[in-house]
C-alpha cells in the first residue's frame, strides 16, 4: 500500500447532521445582517449601522469555521447563536414589533444551532431583552398572541432538539457497529487510529495494531454455506473479547478481517500477545468440518504520519503469515 498523501476525512455522523442547519443559517444570518446594516446607512444611523456590522462579523466569521475542511461545528453554532441574540435585539430596538417575525425565527434556529444547554438561556436573554423593550411585545399592554407563539416556539424547540440529539447519537452507534458481531466497524477503527495517531506521536502510549483473518474461510463459506461461515465470524468475535484485556480494542474491519489496537510496550510483548491469541483460538474455534485456525500481522507504532502507513506495515505481516503456512503470526518489525 502506498502512503497517502494526506490524512483522510472521517465524518462523523451526528457532526454531518449537525453541520446541514449551520451551513445554511450561517450565510443566510450573515447576509440578513449585512442588508440591515446597509439599509440603516441609507437612514443614515451610523451608530446602529455599525452595531450591525458587529453582529455580521461572528456569523461571517461561523460561515468560516462551517465551510472549512475540518469543520469548527461547536465554535461556529455559539458564535451564531450570540449573533442571532445580539442582531435581533439591535433590530427589535430600530423596527419595534416589525422585528418580531425576525426573532421569532432565531428563537427556533438557536436550538438548531448550540446544545439545549446553550440555546436555551440564550432564547431566555433575547425574550426578556424583547419584553424590556417598548413597542416590541409590550404595545403598550403584553402581546399576549406573541407570547404564547413565543411560549410554543421555546417548548417545541426544547423538546424536538432534543430528540434530534438523541437520535443523532443512536445513527452514530448504527453507523460505527457491525451488525453481525457486535463489534466496532470499518468506521470506528478509523475514526480511533486517527485520534491514536496524534496520542501516540505524542509519546503517551506505546500501541501496535494487529490484523488477523480466519484461514480458509472461503472453504467454510462455500463447504457449509454462509451460516457456518457467520457463525464463525460471531464466535472469534466473542473469543477476541473474552481474551482482550480491557485497554485493548478490536473491530471487524470487514469480511473474515479483524484488527485489534493493542498495548504493547515492546516487540516481545506484542509476540508474547499475539502468539496467545492465535492457541486460544485454535484451542476454543470451531466449525462443521472441525478446528478454524488464525493468522495475523503485527506492527509497533513506528511513528507514521497516516494510520494507512501504519496499516499497511501490519497488513504486509499478515500477508507473510499466510504466505508461512497459516495459523502463524509475523512481526512487522522483524522484517526491516
Amino acid at each position: 500500500m502506498k502512503s497517502t498523501a494526506g490524512p483522510p476525512t472521517i465524518p462523523s455522523l451526528p457532526r454531518e447532521l449537525r453541520s446541514v442547519p449551520l451551513r445554511t443559517i450561517a450565510p443566510v444570518a450573515t447576509l440578513a445582517l449585512l442588508v440591515f446594516a446597509g439599509w440603516l446607512a441609507w437612514k443614515g444611523m451610523v451608530l446602529p449601522m455599525l452595531a450591525a456590522l458587529a453582529c455580521a462579523a461572528p456569523a461571517a466569521l461561523a460561515t468560516w469555521l462551517v465551510h472549512r475542511r475540518a469543520a469548527q461545528l461547536s465554535s461556529a453554532g455559539l458564535l451564531l447563536c450570540l449573533a442571532n441574540v445580539a442582531g435581533c435585539l439591535l433590530a427589535a430596538g430600530e423596527l419595534g414589533h416589525r422585528a418580531l417575525p425576525w426573532a421569532l425565527l432565531a428563537l427556533m434556529a438557536n436550538f438548531f444551532l448550540v446544545h439545549n444547554r446553550i440555546a436555551t438561556p440564550a432564547n431566555l436573554v433575547m425574550v426578556a431583552g424583547l419584553l424590556a423593550m417598548p413597542g416590541v411585545l409590550r404595545t403598550p399592554a403584553p402581546d399576549t398572541q406573541a407570547l404564547v407563539v413565543i411560549a410554543l416556539i421555546l417548548g417545541f424547540g426544547f423538546r424536538f432538539s432534543r430528540r434530534l440529539q438523541g437520535d443523532r447519537t443512536r445513527l452514530e452507534l448504527l453507523a460505527s457497529q457491525d451488525e453481525l458481531t457486535g463489534l466496532p466497524n470499518r468506521r470506528a477503527l478509523e475514526k480511533t487510529l486517527l485520534q491514536q495517531i496524534g496520542s501516540a506521536r505524542q509519546g503517551r502510549f506505546r500501541h501496535a495494531l494487529v490484523i488477523l483473518d480466519i484461514d480458509h474461510f472461503k472453504d467454510v463459506n462455500d463447504r457449509y454455506g454462509h451460516t457456518a461461515g457467520d457463525n464463525a465470524l460471531v464466535e472469534l468475535a466473542a473469543i477476541l473479547r473474552l481474551e482482550l484485556r480491557e485497554q485493548d480494542k478490536v473491530f471487524r474491519f470487514g469480511g473474515e478481517e479483524f484488527v485489534i489496537l493493542a498495548e504493547a510496550g515492546t516487540r516481545d510483548a506484542l509476540a508474547g500477545f499475539t502468539e496467545r491469541l492465535r492457541e486460544s483460538v485454535q484451542r476454543s474455534l470451531h466449525g462443521p468440518g472441525g478446528g478454524i485456525t488464525i493468522s495475523l500481522g503485527a506492527a509497533m507504532y513506528a511513528g507514521e504520519q497516516y494510520w494507512q502507513d501504519w496499516f499497511s506495515r501490519a497488513d504486509a505481516a499478515l500477508y507473510l503469515a499466510k504466505g508461512n503456512g497459516r495459523n502463524s503470526v509475523v512481526i512487522a518489525d522483524d522484517l526491516a
